[in-house]
């Protein structure tokens, strides 16, 4: 039932985002949600004729390998069509990543045109994605199935007579051509900086700024829409190209936001000069309508910005904390927290502490049930009205300019994800998250709220699935929004995962083959960590940005800080433990 599901809702990811049809996609084309001459200018060269006398086959797949290259809208793909066919195509403005391996053949001869002339050939494959027309990539592995229909020309040679709609590419090409650019827009009610994930078209390099900063001015990606709040706007514009100055700073003319406050600029300085700290390392002069965006600032680099995300990431001096036989300890020291959970007073199934270290959450057990208990680190907690069989580890979103939070988030008995609010008396009330889309995947049986509170990452029928949070202009409603499902043919049997970075992933899984992961929030890639010295089956995994990432296996816990190194023994490992990181 869990696979079917999953395979249902993975063929509607894949319909939604091939309205025009996934059989009919060749090779590549640039991943931006914009015009084809926002790639950028690029030099005219001469364009190498397909190699004499090829078969069908050969010139299909030649015609994916060449369409890898976008320069000069597709000429080296356009050199496999038909004269006609050259200026009537216009390849729509997403792209479909394959993997590596595919095959182009023919169908059977019943499907095949009586004309000798003519040839239909079948571009047969994997997906490992979509790249949208906001350049968001979007994961799927359904199959593909791509007809080509050819035709032999008067000189002799084989050439294609309908091309397919959208572009196909490789993923070895896609990688190579195409690079991935974080653009930051703001948590809705805070000034934390989110990251929203995107691709572009790689060269020329030169090209590079000008390219990431259409995808700002073009607002959040659609799976961020709703989730994050841009104080660029609507309105905003660029006066003129972004260009290099005389004196080696990189020049942004912005237009349309000379109204907004100074913080509200500031806030736009943000945004732009980290958008194009991947692609750059000039100074960033900031213009609008001509003169300084911010008074008395006009030349910016990344350190002279704010620190936006210390509201996302915990606090050094807390080591964070570890269940073990229903008590809470440090995984600090090891020794019990202070307080009833440290005591035992409560028997603990699970727990969570604030970003700020002031406030916890605890799983307690009571019989066949459990129920939440909230309140003050090391303080007596208040019983939440909320109940059920089985319930997630909490998660805390962050509180407003670093104060205590308002909110936490769980799943309860697999199928109902639960907000809890401190009411303005003090209580803790619950609200359920509409996460039906999520529920079509399966049962939830783990779920992280992003120390960012954007994102929700859960475990759903095994799988990892990553969905934006949209809250209602009331205030009070939130829906789940386009969830998606994260490497699901190599991410399967999940028992826990943690947010490692605003758009990264550790991933716990219950298989020997891929005990621990990295993937990053749009599942992409894949990054396998060493399994040497862990015994399966990993029970726990706790992570947070630049602390060492900590796991649970059947003997303890292990601390490891990147894939490629040797777990080790955490100095306070004990049997049975579950560690967590504060958020």
């Amino acid at each position: 039932m869990i696979r079917g599901r999953t395979r249902a809702l993975l063929a509607l990811f894949a319909g939604l985002l091939a309205l025009a049809g996934c059989a009919a996609i060749p090779a590549q084309s640039q991943p931006e949600a914009i015009p084809r001459e926002r790639v950028g200018p690029q030099p005219s060269q001469e364009v190498p004729a397909p190699a004499a006398d090829l078969d069908p086959l050969s010139v299909v797949r030649d015609f994916v390998s060449a369409s890898a290259d976008p320069g000069n809208d597709h000429a080296a793909a356009r050199a496999y069509l038909s004269g006609d066919s050259r200026k009537r195509w216009k390849p729509d403005q997403s792209l479909t990543i394959i993997q590596d391996e595919f095959s182009t053949v023919y169908p059977p001869s019943s499907e095949q045109s009586p004309d000798q002339d003519e040839k239909l050939v079948l571009v047969r494959g994997t997906h490992v994605g979509r790249l949208g027309p906001d350049s968001a990539f979007i994961p799927s592995e359904d199959p593909v199935e791509v007809p080509v229909r050819l035709r032999l020309q008067q000189d002799g040679q084989w050439r294609i007579v309908d091309p397919p709609e959208s572009i196909l590419i490789t993923y070895s090409d896609f990688t190579e051509n195409y690079l991935r650019v974080p653009i930051y827009f703001f948590a809705p009610d805070s000034s934390v900086l989110v990251p929203d994930l995107r691709y572009v078209v790689a060269r020329p390099q030169s090209g590079l700024p000008a390219r990431v900063m259409d995808l700002l001015l073009a607002g959040p990606s659609n799976s961020l829409t709703g989730a994050v709040r841009n104080p660029l706007g609507d309105e905003a514009t660029l006066e003129s190209n972004v260009a290099g100055a005389n004196d080696g700073a990189l020049v942004v003319p912005l237009s349309g936001v000379e109204d907004q406050s100074q913080q509200h600029k500031e806030l736009i300085a943000a945004q732009v000069v980290r958008s194009l700290q991947g692609v750059t390392t000039s100074r960033i002069r900031l213009l609008s309508d001509g003169t300084s965006l911010v008074q008395g600032h006009i030349d910016w680099r990344p350190g002279d910005l704010p620190a936006y995300e210390a509201q996302s990431s915990p606090s050094s001096e807390l080591p964070g904390l570890m269940t073990v036989n229903g008590k809470l300890l440090s995984l600090g020291s090891g020794a019990p927290i202070d307080g009833p959970a440290g005591a035992g007073a409560y028997n603990v199934e699970s727990a969570a502490q604030s970003i700020s270290g002031n406030q916890l959450v605890v799983v307690e057990r009571v019989g066949p049930l459990v129920q939440l208990r909230v309140g003050d680190y090391g303080a007596e907690s208040q019983v939440v009205d909320l109940r059920g069989m089985t319930m997630t580890r909490p998660s805390w979103r962050p509180g407003t300019g670093g104060g205590p939070s308002g909110e936490l988030w769980t799943a309860v008995d697999h199928n109902n994800v639960v907000r809890v609010l401190r009411g303005p008396d003090g209580r803790w009330i619950p609200q359920s998250v509409n996460a039906s889309e999520v529920l079509t995947v399966g049962p939830i049986t783990g779920l992280r709220l992003s120390r960012d509170g954007t994102r929700v990452a859960m475990i759903a029928g095994g799988h990892v699935v990553v969905a934006s949070v949209v809250r209602g202009a009331d205030g009070t409603s939130v829906t789940l929004r386009a969830p998606r499902i994260l490497q699901a043919g190599e991410l399967r049997n999940v028992v826990d995962l943690d947010w490692i970075g605003q758009d990264t992933l550790i991933v716990a899984t219950g298989s020997d083959s891929i005990p621990v992961a990295r993937v990053p929030v749009d599942g992409l890639r894949l990054d396998q960590f060493n399994s040497s010295n862990l015994t399966p089956p990993v029970q726990a995994i706790t992570a947070a940005p630049g602390r060492p990432i900590v796991v649970a296996d059947a003997t303890g816990l292990w601390t490891a800080s990147d894939v490629g190194d040797v777990w080790r023994p955490h100095a306070h490992s004990q049997a049975a433990a579950k560690p967590f990181y504060p958020g």
